[in-house]
């Protein structure tokens, strides 16, 4: 249940934070991506139990 939630929250994060108004091009895909990553992490350890 906890795991399902911080999916869903690390998604919407995500989307928060792709880089979409034209000041934010300078920053390139960093906020994203490293939520990105930090999904790809909670999944794993969803998927293998232990969370």
């Amino acid at each position: 249940m906890l795991g399902t939630i911080l999916i869903v929250i690390l998604l919407l994060a995500l989307l928060g934070a792709w880089p979409a108004w034209p000041y934010s091009n300078g920053w390139g895909y960093y906020p994203s991506g490293t939520l990105g990553l930090v999904l790809v992490i909670v999944l794993v350890m969803v998927l293998m139990g232990r969370m």
